[in-house]
């Protein structure tokens, strides 16, 4: 079997892709390289250059590579600047998502492991969401990926697709040190960016209705989520039927506050914190169980937030011009 992996030279692209390879399957990367790195593709993995809007490039790549079934990262994924750039959200996430589905039924292609956020969910009044709790996103780009689950399920009733969505929120650290996060919005890299420039980092808001008045998260380690993808993956190949939806969370979440504590213990720099105002589209908590996807996905916590910040620290000096 053979799995192609969009967004696959991405940060956690990346890293399902070397998932794949260690569990000795084939895989096939397409990749526009507007966020992602081809360095990060391992070498003996056929890579293409180019975006999923474009339908006729993502058919042949199916159907070249013979593909059994697709994880689909490739989008557009910050929030905040969701807000800023609907259009550009939208295209990318729904018309992208559209156009993949579309090639994916011409390719026969059956199997579909989608990358969804726990951003659904928006600001849930609960203390843990699970995959019930009701949807009800706050920003264009949580917004774009609950119309992605609904474009699966709607092609799953009219056609032979077997699917599911996993929703996450942030993913941190580094499962090698040449794979590693390069975003200009994801906390850990500003943060980490920040320190080693000699800046002092900033959290943005503390007036939030949490215990520290920072955002409380879950921030699960990119190893462990990519394993998890990769079990999916394999479970729908098995032809096992699993859950349209599940969370990979962490069950208890972590504050920004938090966050800046043990960054100041891993890396022995001392910093406080700058105040700096809320980001727009910014839920004040997501905390979400795994209990399904435990279950079902080979789903575990295996890093610490200390485990976390150091391989991304590692990574960061490693690679302080890329990162």
């Amino acid at each position: 079997m053979t799995w192609l992996v969009t967004g696959g030279a991405g940060y956690i692209g990346s890293h399902v892709t070397h998932a794949f390879r260690r569990a000795g399957t084939e895989v096939v990367v397409i990749d526009s390289l507007a966020s992602g790195h081809e360095e990060f593709v391992p070498n003996d993995v056929p890579f293409v250059r180019g975006s999923v809007l474009d339908r006729e490039l993502v058919l042949r790549t199916l159907t070249d590579h013979a593909v059994t079934g697709v994880v689909h990262l490739a989008g557009f994924k910050y929030a905040g600047v969701s807000v800023e750039k609907p259009m550009l959200t939208y295209q990318q996430n729904v018309t992208g998502t559209v156009t993949l589905l579309d090639a994916m039924a011409e390719a026969g292609v059956t199997n579909l492991v989608f990358s969804s956020s726990a951003a659904t969910y928006g600001t849930p009044d609960v203390d843990q969401v699970t995959e019930a709790t009701p949807t009800a996103p706050e920003s264009p780009y949580g917004e774009s990926k609950l119309i992605g689950e609904w474009l699966l399920r709607d092609q799953a009733a009219a056609t032979e697709l077997h699917h599911t969505s996993l929703r996450y929120f942030n993913v941190v650290g580094s499962g090698s040190s040449e794979l590693y996060d390069t975003s200009p919005h994801n906390l850990f890299p500003i943060v980490l960016r920040a320190l080693a420039a000699g800046r002092t980092p900033q959290i943005n808001g503390d007036d939030y209705p949490t215990p520290d008045g920072t955002c409380v998260r879950d921030y699960v380690h990119v190893a462990d989520l990519a394993r998890s993808h990769a079990a999916a993956a394999r479970a729908l190949e098995a032809g096992r039927e699993l859950e349209p939806v599940y969370n990979l969370g962490s069950g208890d979440g972590v504050s920004v506050r938090e966050i800046m504590d043990a960054v100041r213990t891993v890396t022995g720099i001392d910093f406080t914190p700058v105040i700096a105002p809320r980001r727009a589209g910014d839920p004040a908590r997501i905390v979400a169980s795994g209990e399904l996807a435990a279950r079902d996905l080979d789903w575990a916590m295996r890093h610490s937030l200390a485990d976390m910040v150091a391989s991304a620290w590692d990574a960061q000096q490693r690679h302080p011009a890329a990162s």
